[in-house]
């Protein structure tokens, strides 16, 4: 596919929360990564708001291990409460994702450069991101780098198929939809010898409106300062 980037990301801990169990103060991670989480992963990679990324699939590299600890977040009223976070221990993710621009920003049309985009791109996998990598949360900290998607073991090859019911897909922002409101997509996620192939956000349908909002507007002035820094940084032309 055009535009592909490639990369493992892996961690001591994770934490893909379960919406559910945030209820009562706690948080219990999924099994496994959300396509929010992983796209956020890759937005830390590198991000312009001239594109969206697709997460095409995740390949689970170890075994689905969970760490339960004592914690004392702070309370909004003051003060502090205690819980029990349960998280996912010593995780490995293949990652394979590709970008495609964003039809809903006219106003960056000019910087439509698919060689540009793809190289820096591909460049910040190798140096580990453009931004900190996270797993789920900022408690966990996530390291990238670069990988041939399939290549080496995993825990999973040859189990078949597993069913991890309904679970969170992500969050659709007004700046990638066009409609002044934001919307939460659930699936129902399916692993395949290791492999979960995600549905576009567009292919979402159980789709539910989670509140009002409209797409930020960016001061496109000095777009062309920004791009020479991404060269700079990466040894990326601006002209590629």
């Amino acid at each position: 596919m055009r535009n592909q980037i490639e990369f493992e990301v892996s961690g001591r801990y994770a934490l893909f929360t379960d919406p559910l169990t945030k209820l009562g103060g706690e948080k219990f991670s999924y099994q496994i990564p959300t396509y929010q989480a992983l796209k956020g992963i890759v937005e830390s990679v590198y991000w312009k708001p001239t594109l969206i990324w697709i997460v095409d699939e995740v390949r689970i590299m170890n075994p689905i291990q969970t760490e339960s600890k004592g914690m004392r977040p702070i309370e909004y009223s003051g003060g502090n409460t205690l819980a029990y976070y349960t998280y996912l221990r010593d995780v490995r993710y293949q990652v394979r994702a590709h970008f495609e621009f964003n039809a809903h920003r006219e106003d960056l049309i000019h910087d439509q450069n698919e060689h540009k985009h793809h190289n820096i791109a591909k460049r910040a996998v190798q140096v580990g991101g453009r931004r900190d990598i996270f797993l789920g949360t900022r408690e966990c900290q996530g390291y990238v780098e670069a990988c041939t998607f399939g290549e080496g073991e995993g825990f999973y090859d040859g189990i078949g198929e597993l069913d991890f019911g309904t679970m969170l897909h992500g969050i659709s922002y007004p700046d990638e939809t066009g409609r002044n409101e934001r919307e939460v997509r659930l699936w129902k996620a399916k692993m395949k010898n290791g492999i979960i192939r995600f549905d576009r956000p567009d292919q979402c349908t159980l789709v539910r409106k989670a509140g009002e909002g409209s797409a930020k507007v960016f001061d496109t002035s000095n777009m062309e300062s920004v791009d020479e820094l991404h060269s700079e940084w990466f040894g990326t032309e601006v002209s590629e």
